[in-house]
């Protein structure tokens, strides 16, 4: 963890610092302050049309009774892309830029949904009025269970008979 925090406030900085002044040596210091004021601007226009489009998505999405996943991580990256854009430097713009383009935010979105997905299981359990999920972390072997309770669901007997045989016997299920 050290070593992440030390990449991200010690040696990105001077690597931008670097290529910030290489940059103003190849062409001019005014080219490179227009550079930094152009990518901020361009970055922010860029961020809020693109954060205004994934709003709508997260609430066409939640209005048709469906969970906005894909939207809210869109929203995390440009949200993260605007962070970018507005940090001087060269290669936090081009990763910004590459965070708002929607083909290259669907890449690291199946990314980061197969990161999750190897380190996390997440289970549907119950039926009828009752339905929760179980989630756990880890291996999926030996992970720990967290048992979710909803509250205001109400479980009659039967149902909870039921659920106790499953529990008891596990070929039940099938």
């Amino acid at each position: 963890m050290a070593a992440r925090l030390i990449f991200l406030f010690v040696l990105l900085p001077l690597a931008e610092l670097c290529l910030l002044l290489k940059f103003a040596q190849l062409t001019s210091p005014g080219w490179t302050m227009l550079l930094v004021v152009v990518t901020g601007l361009v970055g922010y226009w860029l961020a809020r049309s693109q954060g205004l489009r994934t709003y709508h998505r997260i609430q066409s999405d939640l209005a048709a009774g469906q969970m906005p996943t894909d939207a809210l991580l869109d929203g995390m990256m440009i949200f993260l892309a605007g962070a970018f854009l507005l940090t001087p430097g060269i290669l936090t713009d081009l990763a910004g830029f590459s965070l708002l383009v929607p083909l290259s935010r669907s890449y690291y979105r199946r990314l980061i949904l197969g990161w999750v997905k190897s380190r996390f299981s997440w289970q549907q359990v119950g039926g009828g009025q009752f339905n929760a999920s179980v989630f756990s972390q880890g291996d999926r072997d030996s992970a720990e269970v967290v048992d979710v309770d909803v509250p205001g669901n109400t479980v009659d007997a039967e149902v909870m008979q039921r659920l106790e045989h499953d529990e008891t016997d596990p070929g039940a299920a099938d």
